[in-house]
């Protein structure tokens, strides 16, 4: 089964606390969806690192570097599903509601030797990010209905 055939995916949820780890360990923070979320991710959607366009209470729609899975670095035993949106907010947004478009695999999760090994990864993926998104074919989903729409799309996790 090809990774990428269940994208692009769509997921929206409720923005939760997480392990507090982006922001204050690693400088990169993220929005946690809930369990629930993940809980119905596709099973073809494997774990790893995605790119695509995120979208807070209906705010702008901005690039965005999704995580899945356990993050073998921190030895996680539960799954999860961070997105770190590739903006400056002025502050947490905990309680809001994040939509995103999954458009395409960057890599798999991986362990790493030490904690800047682990930055300058993702540093890395934000950089392939950025650049992926600026295709006329990704750029085409930054005006997706699914960020104005309140209608539900087949493949999305509406909770």
């Amino acid at each position: 089964m090809d990774k990428l055939e269940c994208l692009p995916y769509f997921a929206e949820g409720i923005v939760v606390k997480g392990y507090g780890r982006g922001s204050k360990e690693l400088g990169i923070p993220t929005a946690n969806f809930t369990e629930d979320v993940v809980r119905h991710l596709p099973c073809n959607l494997i774990c790893g690192v995605y790119y695509g366009w995120a979208c807070v209470d209906n705010g702008p729609v901005l690039p965005m570097v999704t995580s899945i899975g356990w993050n073998p670095y921190y030895h996680n035993t539960v799954k999860t599903m961070e997105t770190h949106i590739l903006h400056r907010f002025k502050e947490d947004f905990y309680g809001s509601h994040l939509k995103v478009i999954l458009l395409g695999y960057i890599r798999d999760m991986e362990d790493y030797s030490s904690l800047d090994a682990l930055i300058e990864a993702i540093k890395n993926d934000i950089s392939i990010a950025r650049e992926r998104l600026q295709s006329e074919e990704m750029l085409e989903f930054k005006t997706n209905n699914f960020f104005s729409d309140q209608a539900v799309l087949n493949g999305s996790s509406r909770l």
